[in-house]
């Protein structure tokens, strides 16, 4: 296949539009079920991209959930508690600790549900039947992996009445090392980012602190190869093997930091014991559970225990969760990691960071304020690399 015509662009307005190779060559893509947008394969190859990285990377199984150009999450293969199985509503799976792939979805899926809600999914290895079966009952638009067990694929495609965007992608292709765009009839021209993330990345430590362990390294790994693949200006937290929290496309990096901090908060109290144990309606749906919970720990449009609202959710009025709670229970997280796309510009980030159990922090460096960001950090003893390169995606 040379080329593959799409319904529209970015908008039923933007018509025609179409996907192909510059040299004529074939497209490095098979379209098994569906039929993809142009931002459903914007999704996809960037986020191909991303898992691909991450894999090479730390040779483990990775997973991402994207959405409008930009990944919710980012998880490698790491088995998941029993608390974290229920939180991210994936108890039930059989089989689960068995596939790497199929705890790395659970956990990229599980972190930012309500984002992830219509979200495109890629996926590093072939995909297996566990993992086919969780895609399967999510809110999807689509899949992209290097192959995919026969039973998978028909699993898939029960999807969507048989419409599931399901595409699979030649492992080996190499793009061309320049890459182009065109913005208003004018084309843009640039060496492609293939800058290698690694641990050697991670080797000027500039705090007092110097402490690194390999689980933090593998954590800051992720969290800079989700930074490159994500909307810039953008921030992300980590922690076991998966991203928790991203802050994509602000124009001030402090709300990078704190956008990014309020979704690892989010993600943790997903498994405070109250929230663990919500008495739902059976008849409430996951998305519209997902929608509660949130609403339950961040108490946003409506007071879901309130009289008059909680009937419509629970079996039972629960009890509140108090900020006193909540601060308590996040005073428990600890090792959380930070990754910065460009420097922090000033220590308020750093301050941000702390409330939500930073400990290891990579920032590029290179500010005037250098200097206040590393007391910061010395102030609450974290370990802080500078890597030297910016990682702006756009």
């Amino acid at each position: 296949m040379k080329e593959f015509e799409l319904k529209y662009g970015c908008n039923p307005n933007q018509k025609p539009a179409k996907i192909y190779m510059n040299d004529g060559s074939e497209l490095p893509i098979k379209i098994l079920s569906g039929r993809p947008g142009f931002i459903n394969f914007l999704d996809a190859f960037n986020s191909w991209q991303l898992v691909k990285e991450l894999k090479a990377a730390l040779g483990m199984p990775a997973v991402t959930s994207f959405k409008h150009v930009s990944p919710t999450s980012a998880a490698v293969g790491i088995p998941l508690s029993a608390d974290l199985k229920k939180a991210c509503f994936v108890d039930d799976i059989e089989g689960l600790d068995d596939s790497p792939l199929a705890c790395a979805y659970a956990r990229a899926r599980g972190t930012d549900r309500m984002c992830s809600f219509g979200d495109w999914v890629a996926l590093s290895d072939v995909c297996d039947v566990t993992t086919a079966k969780m895609i399967k009952r999510e809110v999807s638009d689509g899949v992209i992996a290097p192959g995919y067990e026969p039973e998978a694929l028909e699993i898939l495609k029960q999807k969507r009445k048989g419409n599931y965007n399901i595409v699979e992608i030649d492992p080996d292709y190499v793009p061309e090392v320049q890459e182009r765009k065109q913005v208003f009839g004018i084309t843009f021209e640039q060496g492609r980012n293939n800058f290698e993330i690694n641990r050697e990345l991670l080797s000027d430590i500039v705090t007092k602190t110097k402490d690194l362990p390999d689980s933090a390294v593998r954590d800051l790994i992720i969290a800079l190869i989700t930074l490159k693949y994500t909307q810039s200006n953008s921030v992300c937290y980590a922690v076991d093997g998966q991203a928790i929290g991203v802050g994509a496309g602000q124009q001030s990096r402090i709300h990078c930091t704190r956008l990014a901090g309020s979704k690892a908060d989010t993600w943790f109290l997903r498994q405070h014991e109250k929230v663990l144990n919500l008495p739902f309606r059976a008849d409430l749906g996951r998305p519209e559970r997902d929608n509660v919970i949130d609403g339950y720990i961040n108490q946003n449009e409506e007071d879901v225990c309130a009289d008059g609202n909680w009937q419509k959710y629970f079996t039972e009025q629960p009890a509140p969760l108090t900020d006193a709670e909540k601060r308590a229970f996040l005073d428990t997280r600890q090792n959380v990691a930070l990754g910065s796309d460009a420097f922090f510009p000033f220590s308020d980030n750093i301050e941000r960071a702390y409330k939500s159990g930073v400990k290891y922090i990579a920032e590029p460096g290179g500010s005037i304020r250098d200097d206040a960001v590393i007391e910061c950090c010395d102030k609450y003893g974290m370990t802080m690399a500078f890597t030297h390169m910016r990682l702006f995606h756009h």
